[in-house]
């Protein structure tokens, strides 16, 4: 059933916007005629290359709905919900595509729900879910396709998507646990450095102006401080652009192919840092690949798929490594633990995990146990950084107020009684 991109005017009088799937476009608007809006106008919403045609020579109702796009797309937590919402309706024995067509009704992002019903087109027309989900890589990852094409195999399908339900659920959770951790940091940083700036720039000049006028020789804190000032308010424009410049060059080089991995080896190796960013990385590969394992996905596929998912070059080394040996017949556990990259209480539960044949329960386990480690690791990480960088500011601060008022005694101390 086609799905049409619609616009009119509801009883209020207000312009209306949004998607239905209707057999034609007569059905459309008696459908949209009962809900109480006069369509304006419409378009096929369809993501293949008719439809962009359509909307180069047609123009305010696709770029229109399409606008939404450039202000946020699909969260996580709305593809979450849309697998849970899937497994429970297959659960209780609804057909794949009537489930698909239930969802369509009721989700709200456009974004959402344009794909979700072509993936339903597809489905009614004989292809499979994993393979519709292929064709919108964006929101279905390669992750998701393979447990959706695992668990269509293996014909449990509802368990499969419950447990990558769980599954983005406990990711969503970490990632913002970790940027909750990060917003304090974040705002110390901007708020010190313009506080800084408006010392340098503005207040310092007009308090040091009468030491420089009595032409007395200050103190060498003093001096230091004093053509500092100068050299920021004179240059703060380069040296504002000096940074955004570094930093984006900075970013280039840590992405790049050379630059990559000997930043990701000094995040490794920092105290703290580095085995916080181990154990983020760790969880999120013991959790991806005990899931795909427990739905069906094949060893060497969830070992590639794992290695994706992971952040760090060198662990994705290191799994790449692993993927190789057990493909000449040597067990996981030997093969992380010949990398370095991995703790020895991971490679010991890999191994018992292996030898007990219960592989796919150990790695879930391994992952439990680390995301609870991220928790205690980020409070730490957060309780040094925080006094730490209250240190260093009230250091500038203290240095700044010191070399002010040390000629100001002295002065005092000039033209006191002798």
């Amino acid at each position: 059933m086609p799905m049409y991109a619609y616009k009119g005017v509801g009883n209020n009088g207000k312009t209306v916007t949004g998607v239905r799937d209707a057999d034609s476009p007569k059905t459309l608007r008696q459908m949209l005629r009962k809900d109480g809006v006069l369509v304006t106008s419409f378009e096929l919403s369809r993501g293949g290359k008719a439809a962009k045609e359509q909307n180069a020579k047609k123009g305010g109702l696709s770029r229109d709905v399409d606008l939404g796009g450039l202000f946020g797309g699909v969260k996580k937590v709305e593809i979450a919900a849309f697998t849970r919402q899937m497994s429970t309706l297959l659960r209780s024995g609804i057909p794949l595509a009537e489930s698909l067509g239930a969802l369509v009704d009721q989700i709200q992002n456009v974004r959402l729900k344009t794909p979700v019903a072509e993936v339903r087109t597809a489905v009614n027309e004989g292809m499979s879910f994993a393979d519709a989900l292929g064709k919108h890589p964006k929101l279905f990852d390669e992750l998701f396709v393979s447990m959706v094409r695992a668990g269509e195999i293996a014909g449990n399908l509802d368990e499969v998507l419950t447990r990558l339900a769980d599954f983005l659920e406990s990711s969503q959770k970490l990632k913002s646990k970790i940027q909750g951790a990060m917003i304090y940091p974040a705002v110390m940083v901007v708020v010190g450095t313009g506080i800084m700036a408006v010392l340098m720039i503005k207040v310092i000049p007009e308090i040091t102006q009468m030491f420089t006028q009595q032409g007395k020789t200050l103190p060498l804190n003093t001096r230091f401080l004093i053509a500092t000032s100068g050299f920021f308010g004179r240059n703060w424009l380069w040296i504002f652009m000096a940074m955004i410049i570094g930093g984006i060059l900075f970013m280039r080089w840590t992405r790049s192919k050379d630059g990559k991995p000997v930043w990701h080896r000094f995040l490794l190796k920092m105290p703290v840092l580095g085995e916080l960013v181990r154990t983020i990385n760790v969880g999120r590969f013991a959790r991806t690949l005990g899931t795909m394992l427990h739905s069906g996905v094949a060893m060497l596929r969830a070992l590639d798929t794992s290695k994706q998912i992971v952040g760090n070059v060198l662990i994705q080394q290191a799994i790449e490594d692993a993927k190789k040996a057990v493909t000449e017949g040597e067990s996981l556990a030997t093969t992380l633990r010949k990398s370095g990259q991995f703790p020895p209480t991971m490679v010991h539960m890999v191994a018992v995990g292996e030898k007990a044949g219960q592989l796919e329960q150990m790695l879930e386990r391994v992952a439990t146990t680390y995301e609870s480690e991220v928790d205690t690791k980020l409070s730490r990480f957060t309780a040094l950084l925080e006094p730490l960088m209250l240190v260093i500011m009230g250091g500038a601060v203290a240095f700044i107020v010191f070399s002010i008022l040390q000629p100001i005694m002295d002065l005092g101390q000039l033209s006191g009684p002798k």
